[in-house]
């Protein structure tokens, strides 16, 4: 019978009985033999011994997890602007393009695929947030091949995380409890189980290959878990879970030339995944720790020069006036731990201060004088010291079609940009608008127009209400830290 070791004794065999089997043996194995947090906290990982061992099976674990993963099919309607390759020219747009109705806008249905993970029985479920943006209408197919229309309760786009809720009509449903995704090793066992290419669900093994990936660029806040696991389109939003049948990450993410599965998935960790969950449950915002400082990556060079024995950590090159870092660091420190947790750059500190929540207190741990210290870093969010007061620039300008804010602290951390800036932001652009058609992207900040100085979104707004029709502009605008002027008629 399909079983899973139950005693320490059973997980005493060491490599000289994998020596008398496959290395694909082995492989399988060790994959198989994760144990309970009570039972691995007095046993070793190791490899079997027995061929009994060897045929040990994940059934188990996939009979109690995979009720609790669910398929997403989405649908949303996208207008198209129908073109011919002949409808520049003026003659034939004029003869024929009312006719045959090119060049008008059509409606067009787009249908799309993922997967999610119940997370409360009553009915709440996680997935990506790319998995249902901009649906129109979203349903959720149960292991059981249930269907229920969802709607959604929390998007979270800086997480790439969604929270949807279906209506269970009092049914308790299965559900999968939140795993300490900081326990879990490099080398252990994981089983990702999804909806991969819309064929139904599926279950893939694997092993952790490595965590706090931060170069992967899906989300905000980045401190992925790796694995082998085979993850495919589809995958996205399913659950990665631990032999003990523990919700440990979301896959969010492959790498990949061809589209499909080349053995590196990303995965957002379940600590970070249970704050949003439990802030859209409980009907809060997502509030998330402010550092109120600026790093940088510790090089080989820099470690030298602080007398440190390797590079690791964040230096600390500016502490926000009014930020909790103040009194806290101050130039020169390097961050090394957050709550006890590694931190090796700027992406994985603001991925340990999300995961800490607001409130209290957290040690952090700083290379401070050639040596290791703790200070206590106050829990607050990034305050909102300017309203934002969001406008959508009209007219015959070229800020026309872009959505301006002022920028604050907290503003600046949900954008994910640096919240030492001020002024004006630019937080959306209208597609096909004039300042589309100029190269304005989000994340500019609007320093002055014709040489009038900016700082606020009303006086924006004003100065463009005052310059109307004017044939030549100049913008001054500040981009990843640089400053550019565009010049521009008409």
């Amino acid at each position: 019978m399909n079983r899973l070791p139950e005693r320490g004794a059973d997980l005493t065999a060491a490599i000289r009985g994998g020596l008398r089997s496959s290395m694909l043996a082995l492989v399988l194995a060790l994959a198989a033999l994760q144990v309970p947090p009570a039972v691995a906290a007095e046993t070793e990982r190791r490899v079997p011994e027995s061929r009994r061992e060897m045929q040990l099976s994940f059934a188990p674990v996939v009979r109690q997890a995979a009720p609790a993963v669910v398929n997403i099919y989405t649908r949303r309607t996208v207008v198209v602007q129908q073109r011919s390759p002949f409808f520049d020219d003026p003659f034939f747009r004029r003869f024929f393009g009312d006719r045959m109705g090119i060049g008008k806008p059509s409606e067009r249905v787009q249908n799309a695929l993922g997967s999610g993970v119940i997370v409360d029985g009553r009915g709440y479920i996680v997935t990506n947030n790319h998995v249902i943006d901009g649906a129109d209408q979203i349903t959720v197919v149960l292991n059981d091949r249930r269907e229920f229309a969802a709607e959604v309760v929390r998007l979270d786009p800086q997480t790439d995380l969604a929270v949807l809720k279906i209506d269970t009509e009092g049914q308790t449903l299965p559900a999968l409890s939140f795993g300490d995704s900081d326990s879990i090793e490099v080398g252990d066992l994981v089983l990702a189980i999804g909806n991969p290419f819309g064929v139904g669900q599926t279950v893939t093994s694997g092993i952790v290959s490595a965590l706090a990936r931060t170069m992967v660029g899906v989300s905000d806040f980045q401190s992925f878990i790796q694995t082998d696991a085979a993850i495919n389109p589809g995958n996205s939003g399913g659950a990665l879970v631990t032999v003990n049948g523990e919700l440990i990450g979301v896959n969010t993410a492959i790498f990949s030339r061809s589209g499909g599965s080349n053995g590196i998935g990303f995965a957002i960790p379940a600590t970070l995944v249970k704050t949003v969950v439990e802030a859209a449950i409980e009907g809060r915002p997502v509030a998330r720790a402010w550092l109120g400082a600026r790093g940088q990556p510790v090089t080989q060079e820099i470690a030298e020069s602080l007398g440190m024995t390797r590079p690791t950590g964040v230096l600390v090159s500016d502490v926000h006036p009014d930020g909790p870092a103040k009194g806290v660091l101050k130039r020169g420190d390097v961050i090394l731990e957050i709550g006890g947790k590694p931190v090796d750059d700027p992406r994985a500190l603001r991925f340990r201060l999300a995961a800490a929540g607001i409130g209290g207190e957290t040690a952090v741990t700083i290379w401070r004088e050639g040596r290791r210290q703790t200070v206590s870093l106050p829990l607050i969010a990034a305050p909102e010291t300017v309203a934002r007061d969001e406008r959508e620039i009209t007219g015959s300008n070229p800020l026309a079609g872009a959505r301006i804010a002022n920028l604050s602290p907290a503003l600046a951390e949900e954008l994910g940009i640096d919240g030492f800036e001020e002024g004006v932001i630019v937080v959306d652009i209208t597609r096909n608008s004039a300042a589309a058609s100029i190269g304005l992207k989000p994340g500019d900040m609007v320093l002055a127009v014709n040489g009038k100085r900016l700082s606020r979104t009303a006086d924006v707004e004003k100065t463009l209400k005052q310059m109307q029709g004017q044939r030549r502009w100049q913008l001054t605008l500040r981009r990843e830290g640089r400053e550019l002027t565009l010049d521009l008629m008409g």
